[in-house]
């Protein structure tokens, strides 16, 4: 292995153009001269169905900066609870088989895997690695299966159980165990020896892309910044862990009270709902802008005057800290969190703004209202403090340059499975 050039498998369900995080990664080491590739499925989050853009021309997207694209089939998520099981199924018995087809005579230092849910996409992973002898590095970015417990999927214990025993098997046979929140060592070390317990768990939190991190003010496609009213937005995935009927609770709560503009960008399975709601509560303060490119968020961002992160609470929520927490963060904006657990820690750690407790509809309204009415030295210094906080906890540079180091150790030292 050259020293100055490592070959890395990326392993994730999700990939561009898809919006996530994990995009940032490839380009980062593809850009430090790595030879990265990445496996993953077709691209279909979160409306359900297959990108009409990949469907018109796929040719277009086997290459992400210099990082070749393998691509295997699987049936897309879909609307409904048994499409979307089938799509997890799909996605990692393809990759494991197919994946590994497409895979063959190729040669790995270290394989990644971006392990949002579910869990099994670990599988091809540690299937490949074993094949190639390459260490395999798992980012646990969601816990199971408490968070299946947490969300009612799974309610029988046999069955969690049964769940249980799949992660220890998961957990076990990876090399290195990347968690992204400290929340998370209790649980995970439940499921492991005690050898990988007390050597192989890292910690290893998200960063904001780096759209957020340019600092001159950007203009926006999407929205025009307007002074005559506190604006607060929301963006991300549209679900029903998003906690959307108190925020629009708190919308309409403050109706007459403060002059307030709510704009939610985003898709998911809430849309439709929200839709229907806005119009039905006739909430001409709730803005609803759809879906839109990653690209488009930080000029967005800059006609805000507060950014929203809310989340339902359980026991496993509670320990997981929102991707987008670290992009508003990185945003220089106030944070206004209708949340509870690590995600409300840190927003208070930060000084970046306001929390009250998840579900709260009438706490939010409150908030709002205080951080509307805060004088523009106040809102200036939560924006600093936050910006601060992301620099000096989140730095992507610094994590990235950590996992480059982990992997060169890993790989020298042939780590046995």
């Amino acid at each position: 292995m050259a020293e100055n050039k490592l070959k890395i498998l990326v392993v994730t369900q999700y990939f561009w153009p898809e919006n996530m995080r994990i995009n940032d990664l490839v380009r980062d080491f593809t850009e430090k001269g790595h030879s990265v590739t990445v496996l993953t499925g077709l691209p279909n989050y979160p409306e359900g169905k297959v990108f009409q853009e990949y469907q018109a021309a796929p040719e277009r997207f086997g290459d992400y900066f210099d990082a070749k694209v393998v691509r295997v089939p699987m049936l897309p998520r879909g609307k409904s609870s048994i499409s979307l099981v089938l799509n997890y199924f799909s996605f990692f018995t393809s990759a494991s088989i197919v994946g590994a087809y497409k895979l063959r005579g190729e040669k790995f230092d270290a394989v990644f895997v971006y392990a949002v849910s579910p869990i099994m996409v670990a599988i091809p992973a540690l299937f490949i690695g074993w094949l190639k002898k390459a260490p395999v590095f798992v980012w646990v970015l969601d816990l199971w299966p408490e968070t299946l417990r947490a969300v009612g999927v799974l309610k029988k214990p046999a069955l969690l159980s049964m769940v249980g025993k799949m992660v220890s098997w998961i957990y076990n046979r990876s090399d290195y165990l990347l968690l992204q929140s400290h929340a998370f060592f209790e649980n995970v070390k439940k499921y492991c020896t005690k050898e990988i317990a007390s050597q192989r768990l890292v910690y290893f939190p998200s960063w904001a892309e780096d759209d957020f991190s340019v600092s001159a003010p950007q203009r926006s496609n999407l929205l025009t910044r307007d002074d005559s009213v506190f604006t607060v937005v929301f963006a991300g995935n549209l679900g029903e862990a998003q906690n959307l009927p108190a925020v629009l609770d708190a919308a309409e709560e403050l109706v007459d009270k403060v002059s307030v503009r709510w704009v939610i960008v985003g898709d998911g399975r809430m849309s439709e709902w929200l839709d229907q709601q806005v119009r039905t509560r006739r909430l001409d303060n709730v803005l609803l802008l759809g879906r839109h490119p990653l690209e488009e968020m930080p000029g967005l961002f800059a006609c805000a005057d507060a950014l929203l992160v809310s989340l339902k609470t359980n026991d496993v929520f509670e320990k997981t800290i929102p991707g987008k927490l670290q992009a508003y963060l990185a945003s220089g904006r106030p944070l206004l969190g209708m949340i509870n657990g690590e995600a409300a820690r840190v927003i208070g750690d930060s000084g970046a703004g306001f929390t009250c407790p998840s579900g709260d509809a009438r706490g939010l309204a409150k908030i709002t209202l205080a951080l509307a009415k805060s004088d523009a030295s106040q809102l200036k210094a939560m924006s600093e403090s936050g910006r601060e906080y992301y620099l000096s906890n989140y730095s992507k540079p610094i994590l990235l340059a950590q996992l480059e180091d982990l992997f060169r150790k890993a790989t020298l030292r042939k780590v046995s499975r």
